[in-house]
């Protein structure tokens, strides 16, 4: 998190030494986005094995553009997620489950906040852009769901990739298409010890300390309108 603070505080530094530099009228943009986010995900579990599935999600989401010249400028996104999470083909038969089942590991909120530096290539009323930049990924309120004991998320760093456009359709006022590609990964961690069978109570241990690296990659769509000051 304090990683995060220094990031935002580099941020407003790099504005004040540019802003004399600037050249366009309107040097901030808002803008407010429908956001389908779609993970590609995959996942190495340990003790049960399998793969993971983490579910698309729909918000809304607000950024803020500040231009330090005609073509650079940097874009602060903020919005909020939430997942189901469960795991696919994971071999329970140690447990006396199936060889092959899905387990249920309930729902997890991620806050992305994420920061990119992009080129801007306007003609006319319409304006394209390339950027790229970091995101910072904290995972919050973490409910394992009704099988196992609990499950744990790392916050993680993940490079961030970017293209869109805005079209003006009034002097302020524009509208916004933008997809993103995020390349987080995180550690997941599951405490399963409520599942340990009576008859081998030295699962415990084991299933109390489930490791899963997961790659969850999402793409993010989004949609909106915004104004230009």
């Amino acid at each position: 998190m304090k990683r995060l603070i220094v990031l935002a505080t580099l941020l407003v530094a790099g504005m004040q030494v540019f802003s004399q530099t600037a050249n366009t009228t309107e040097q901030w943009r808002i803008r407010l986005r429908g956001v389908a986010v779609i993970p590609q995900e995959s996942a190495t579990i340990g003790v049960i094995g399998g793969d993971a599935k983490i579910s698309n999600s729909f918000i809304p989401e607000l950024d803020f553009t500040y231009f330090f010249n005609r073509h650079f400028a940097a874009e602060l996104i903020l919005g909020t997620t939430r997942h189901k999470v469960s795991t696919a083909g994971s071999n329970l038969s140690a447990i006396g489950g199936p060889g092959s089942a899905d387990v249920n590991l309930g729902k997890v909120w991620l806050l992305p906040p994420t920061l990119t530096f992009q080129y801007h290539m306007p003609i006319g009323k319409f304006n394209p852009y390339l950027g790229a930049g970091v995101n910072y990924t904290i995972f919050y309120s973490a409910d394992a769901g009704p099988t196992v004991k609990e499950v744990s998320y790392k916050d993680k760093f993940a490079f961030a990739a970017q293209a869109g456009f805005d079209f003006d359709i009034a002097k302020n006022v524009f509208l916004n298409i933008d997809l993103k590609k995020i390349f987080l990964n995180t550690t997941a961690t599951v405490d399963a010890s409520n599942l340990t069978p009576g008859t081998n109570p030295s699962l415990a241990p084991v299933l109390s300390n489930i490791q899963a690296d997961v790659k969850i990659k999402p793409w993010l769509l989004g949609v909106g309108v915004g104004y230009k000051f």
